[in-house]
């Protein structure tokens, strides 16, 4: 499957955190078109296997989280409108009149109604409004909703992937399916090369909700390595120059505390030498993504952290560049088939 469309499905799949069990199948199969063996946790962790073909083989681990944020429903008025909450980093300047689908015992449409202009006080009219303030509108009454929907079901975006020009593509949960794209990217490339590693191919859940995943997969994999896909900000106006990266130049490699310095030289080194496309992402903490957790998983795993530069983050219209996939998956591919065990 070529990267835009593999983007497109990957993109258009519903996973809300907790709930990534509606796409752990799918991704599965994905997976084992290019796996020796693949396999889903008690936590719906999605694992490929790709056996080495070394004579004493190091396990590296490979993760990109493919849960995205979303919401949860809080409560069910007599009128049928949907009280609810956000599950994980939602901004609530961003989703008013916006079109969801409700995962009650079916999946049912809805928009969150906002009260039109016309109808808001003047004193009120720049002010945002609370997300406890917004509800759900199904069009059902409040006997037919409950009959639907109970309290606790999750609620996704509606925002089909789209292509754009100059190979960009828009769509939600870019964060960070645009990472489970480059896993199989990597796992492609690895179709052509030697590699003398097994590498374990993970894509993990919950991330948005604290990185539970990537806790559960460290636990489970013994790695001598750890590779972490994640995305970073785009630019875009406004953005700080030194946290937002252009598109269309490659990964972001980190540097910093909780990266190994070694690995990560090395991966520059050999982009140079590659001539894949890259750019430098200085870290001063945990970098809030899950090589935090491969950090500090057993007695400390290796780690390196590669980012895909996307616009407009935890928005229904997160942007990245295809050939950023690309060269992300291809330059993770070639460091795992040519890494120093020294």
């Amino acid at each position: 499957m070529e990267c835009v469309e593999l983007l497109k499905k990957l993109s258009n799949m519903r996973a809300v955190s907790g709930r990534e069990n509606m796409a752990a199948g799918e991704i599965a199969e994905l997976f084992r078109q290019y796996c020796d063996d693949v396999s889903i946790d008690a936590f719906y962790n999605v694992i490929g296997f790709k056996k080495g073909q070394g004579e004493k083989p190091g396990n590296v681990l490979v993760t990109a989280h493919y849960d995205e944020i979303g919401l949860i429903v809080t409560g069910i008025e007599d009128s049928g409108f949907l009280r609810f909450t956000a599950v994980g980093g939602v901004d609530a300047k961003v989703i008013g009149a916006m079109e969801v689908t409700v995962h009650g015992k079916e999946d049912l449409f809805g928009v969150i109604g906002v009260k039109p202009p016309h109808l808001i006080p003047p004193e009120d009219k720049n002010k945002g409004i609370k997300m406890e303030d917004m509800r759900i509108d199904i069009g059902y009454d409040g006997e037919k909703a409950r009959e639907l929907v109970s309290i606790g079901d999750m609620v996704s975006f509606n925002s089909p992937a789209r292509e754009l020009l100059n190979n960009r593509m828009a769509g939600k949960s870019m964060d960070n399916r645009s990472g489970v794209a480059v896993l199989i990217e990597i796992l492609k490339e690895l179709q052509k090369i030697k590699h003398d590693d097994n590498v374990y191919i993970v894509a993990t859940v919950q991330e948005e909700l604290g990185l539970i995943g990537a806790i559960c997969a460290t636990y489970n994999i013994k790695a001598d390595l750890g590779i972490v896909i994640d995305v970073c900000h785009g630019d875009m106006p406004d953005a700080p120059s030194d946290e937002a990266f252009p598109l269309d130049k490659g990964a972001a490699v980190a540097i910093g505390p909780i990266i190994s310095r070694k690995h990560a030289r090395e991966c520059i080194k050999l982009a140079k030498e590659e001539n894949i496309s890259y750019q430098i992402d200085p870290e001063a903490g945990d970098t809030g993504t899950e090589a935090a957790v491969l950090a500090v998983a057993r007695e400390g795993i290796p780690v390196i952290l590669l980012s895909i530069p996307s616009k407009y983050m935890h928005t229904t219209v997160e942007m990245i560049s295809v050939s950023d996939v690309v060269a992300t998956g291809r330059l993770a591919a070639r460091y795992i088939a040519g890494r120093s065990k020294e």
